[in-house]
């Protein structure tokens, strides 16, 4: 009698130590990148005219900026 040994399913396969590395390592790259873009973009929002015009920015362009959800690039 012949018996088989079991496979693994594509899914299983993947998900080696090294997938599950490379899987957390981008989770935390884009949740640092969300964090920096809502910190920008809450500063921008309280940054006043005359800062604004240092920055080269028109308030109503800084405004819409400040205005887009962090996971929006």
């Amino acid at each position: 009698m012949t018996t088989l040994a079991p496979t693994a399913t594509p899914f299983e396969a993947a998900l080696d130590q090294g997938a599950i590395s490379a899987l957390l390592v981008g989770l935390a790259r884009r949740v640092a990148l969300w964090e920096r873009r809502a910190r920008t973009r809450r500063a921008l929002a309280h940054l006043d005219a005359r800062a604004l015009r240092d920055l080269g920015l028109d308030p109503i362009a800084a405004q819409a900026e400040a205005a887009r959800p962090f996971w929006k690039g």
